[in-house]
C-alpha cells in the first residue's frame, strides 16, 4: 500500500482535488473514500466533502490488482528506460489503452511485452498510463513501472512541474508571436463524443501557452505548452483559436489539401523530475515524417510561388 498526503492550496470537493493531485479519477477516488482511504488531518471524510485550504489530505492507494490485459509484440520506441519510469514515442494511430471494443492492439499491450512490471494505480485497464495524448496523436508519454513513480509523476503534472510540449500545423496564419488561452472544456452538449469550450462553471479548468514557430502562405507551425491536460485541449483551444489543426477529423476543416490519417499534432517534447533520483530530465521526439512531408511540401510552394 502506499500513502501520499497533499496540503490544499484552496477549498476544493475532495474528489477534486485528490483526482488533480494523484492523477486518479473521482470515481476511483470516491472508491477510495468508501473504503475509508481518504483522511483529512487523520479523520476519514467523504469524496464529496471540501477540504479546506491549508488542511492535510491524505489518501491510501492499495497494493495494484494483477493486470488482465494480455501483452502483445508490437513495435515500440522507447527513448529511455530505468527501474522506475519509461518514455515512449508513441505512433500515430495507436490507440494509448484498452476502451469499449479495443482491448488489443494498444499501448499498454506493447507495454506490458516490452516492460512487463508496471504501476497498478489506474487499474487493469491502464496500467502504467500517467498521462495520455489521443490514438491519432504522435509522441512522447511517460510511463510509471511502479506505484511510487505514478504518484511522483502524477503530482508533478498535477503542479506543472512536468513540461509538455507539441509542435503542431495549424490551418490559416497566426498574427501574434505567443499567447495563453483559459477556458474550461467539457463534452460538447451538442455532440457526447466531442469536447468544447464551454461557459465558465460548466466544465473543466484548461489552460494552454502557445507560440509561433513558422508562418506559411496559409498555415502556421505552432508550439503549443500544456498547463493542464484536458481531453483533446490542444486540439479544442486550437479551433478556439480560428486555426484548428491540420488533418484533425473531429475538429478541423471539413475539406482536407492533404491525404492524411490523423491530425498533425507531435508530443516533441518532454521535462520531468525522476521520482526516484530526483534528476531533472528532457526528451525530445523528431517530428514522424508524414509531418515533416507537409511541411517540405509547403517550403517548396512558397519557393517556387506555386
Amino acid at each position: 500500500m502506499t500513502r501520499e498526503s497533499y496540503v490544499a492550496e484552496r477549498d476544493a470537493r475532495a474528489d477534486v482535488f485528490l483526482s488533480e493531485k494523484t492523477g486518479l479519477s473521482r470515481s476511483a477516488v470516491k472508491k477510495l473514500s468508501d473504503e475509508g482511504r481518504v483522511a483529512v488531518n487523520g479523520k476519514p471524510i467523504r469524496a464529496g466533502q471540501t477540504v479546506r485550504a491549508g488542511v492535510t489530505v491524505t489518501v491510501e492507494v492499495p497494493d495494484p490488482v494483477p493486470i488482465s490485459v494480455k501483452a502483445e509484440d508490437i513495435p515500440l520506441d522507447i527513448v529511455y528506460e530505468d527501474g522506475d519510469i519509461a518514455v515512449v514515442n508513441k505512433a500515430q494511430g495507436m490507440t494509448v489503452h484498452a476502451g469499449a471494443g479495443n482491448y488489443e492492439g494498444t499501448l499498454v499491450n506493447a507495454l506490458l511485452f516490452r516492460l512487463g512490471d508496471l504501476s497498478g494505480i489506474n487499474g487493469e485497464i491502464r496500467p502504467g498510463i500517467v498521462h495520455r495524448i489521443d490514438k491519432d496523436t504522435s509522441g512522447l508519454l511517460v510511463i510509471a513501472k511502479n506505484d511510487a513513480a505514478h504518484l511522483s509523476l502524477s503530482k508533478q503534472i498535477a503542479e506543472k512541474s512536468c513540461r509538455r510540449e507539441y509542435l503542431a500545423l495549424l490551418e490559416g496564419v497566426i498574427d501574434g508571436d505567443e499567447g495563453h488561452i483559459a477556458t474550461e472544456i467539457g463534452r460538447d452538449p451538442k455532440d457526447r463524443l466531442r469536447m468544447a469550450v464551454l461557459p465558465a462553471g460548466k466544465g473543466k479548468r484548461a489552460e494552454t501557452d502557445w507560440f509561433t514557430e513558422k508562418r506559411f502562405r496559409n498555415n502556421t507551425l505552432v508550439r503549443f505548452r500544456l498547463q493542464t491536460g484536458r481531453t483533446h485541449q490542444i486540439r479544442v483551444h486550437a479551433k478556439y483559436m480560428g486555426h484548428p489543426v491540420v488533418g484533425d477529423p473531429v475538429y478541423g476543416y471539413k475539406k482536407q489539401r492533404f491525404s492524411l490519417n490523423g491530425q498533425l499534432l507531435h508530443a516533441h517534447r518532454l521535462e520531468l523530475t525522476h521520482p526516484a533520483t530526483g534528476e531533472r530530465m528532457a526528451f525530445s521526439a523528431p517530428l514522424p515524417d508524414y509531418f515533416e512531408r507537409v511541411l517540405n511540401l509547403l517550403e517548396r510552394s512558397e519557393s517556387t510561388g506555386g
